[in-house]
């Protein structure tokens, strides 16, 4: 069976901006919900994206997969939510989930294949050691 790692659950207050003339969150900004959440798990794990970038190291997206259940609106609170599951040293797969704070209704669910890619070798590698510790020890 895979390892999975819980992450941190990111809150997001939804602003005008996000919002179509309707009120309701357009729904690429779910995507950058999301990343969002993965990069403070990320950093929560003391994974600098910076520091892999200045290396010609990237976290890249092979796939996603959202599903929407319920628009969310401006001014509502919402809750990302992430864990990532282990499936080899140079793909990782996060499952991710918005909630309305408030009510805690699914707002939409999303799977997401992550790589990691040497840009000077033009190829998938092996995550950095920090990454792949939390799976190796749990």
């Amino acid at each position: 069976m895979s390892k999975v790692h819980k992450c941190r659950d990111l809150d997001i207050f939804v602003f005008v901006e996000d919002t179509d003339f309707q009120g309701i969150v357009y729904h690429a900004n779910y995507l950058k919900y999301f990343e969002r959440a993965r990069s403070s798990c990320l950093k929560d794990l003391d994974i600098s994206q910076s520091e892999e970038i200045a290396a010609g190291k990237v976290f890249i997206i092979k796939t996603i997969n959202i599903e929407f259940v319920k628009p969310a609106k401006i001014e509502d609170i919402l809750v990302v939510s992430s864990e990532i599951e282990y499936s080899s040293n140079a793909r990782l797969f996060f499952h991710q989930q918005i909630k309305r704070k408030e009510s805690d209704d699914i707002i939409c669910s999303g799977k997401v294949e992550v790589c990691f890619y040497d840009q000077n070798k033009d190829k998938p590698v092996a995550f950095p050691k920090k990454l792949l510790k939390v799976f190796k020890n749990e």
